[in-house]
């Protein structure tokens, strides 16, 4: 069994989590943290292998956390699971060891893909004694793999989706909508309802682009590459 940490300042939200973990063959909840200071008093504790951060905590942010327990030497693996959307936070993460980034609100099935391919990871290294090419590309394209997996709602398409992450993929810089609708070939509603829930799922990141009117634009890059 892999123990999990669930860590989360709202109390309802980490009971969300856990049951949800919970639902997921092969984890089971090693403990509820609501802030950094208990995670860490947690994980001095051992037995945890993997962590479902927040990063936005009453006390510390998440990033702190994982800094403070590389620091320390401690490498347990650890999943991001925030509504922080900002690229500098997705950065940082990835620098810091987070495995995934998993943005709020998300649903079951968006947790379940990235717990069973954390699984796949674990089995993966703990077969291998040496790694050539081939098993290298095999560790790191684990993980990828279940950024572009998670199950699509029901009127959604696959070769839609894949489609848009391709046009975002090749693009230099953050599109709108518009800009997608353009470059796909899809209309404009169409684009906007799959950006809309491919966003939600974690794989795309969402900045506002600020006008002459005021009003933001929605801009979005594919980070689930």
């Amino acid at each position: 069994m892999i123990d999990v940490l669930v860590v989360d300042d709202d109390f309802r939200v980490a009971e969300i989590n856990a049951a949800y973990v919970a639902r997921v063959p092969g984890f089971r909840v090693g403990a509820k943290a609501h802030n950094a200071a208990q995670a860490m008093a947690v994980l001095e504790k051992g037995g945890i292998d993997l962590v479902l951060l927040d990063h936005f905590l009453p006390d510390e942010t998440g990033l702190w956390l994982v800094r403070r327990l590389r620091q320390l030497g401690d490498l347990t693996d650890v999943i991001m699971v925030t509504a922080s959307r900002d690229i500098a936070t997705v950065q940082a993460a990835m620098r810091y060891g987070a495995l995934q980034y998993l943005v709020k609100p998300f649903t079951f099935p968006g947790l379940r893909v990235k717990l069973e391919a954390y699984a796949q990871l674990r089995r993966t290294l703990d077969d291998a004694q040496e790694a050539g090419q081939d098993q290298v590309d095999r560790i790191f394209g684990t993980l990828r793999t279940a950024a572009t997996s998670t199950p699509l709602p029901k009127g959604h398409s696959a070769p839609t989706a894949e489609l848009i992450r391709q046009v975002l993929s090749d693009a230099a810089s953050p599109l709108s909508a518009h800009e997608v609708a353009a470059r796909s070939g899809l209309s404009r509603s169409t684009a906007q309802r799959y950006l809309k829930r491919l966003e939600e799922s974690g794989r795309l990141s969402l900045t506002l682009k600020y006008g002459e009117t005021g009003r933001p634009e929605h801009r979005y890059a594919w980070t689930g590459r």
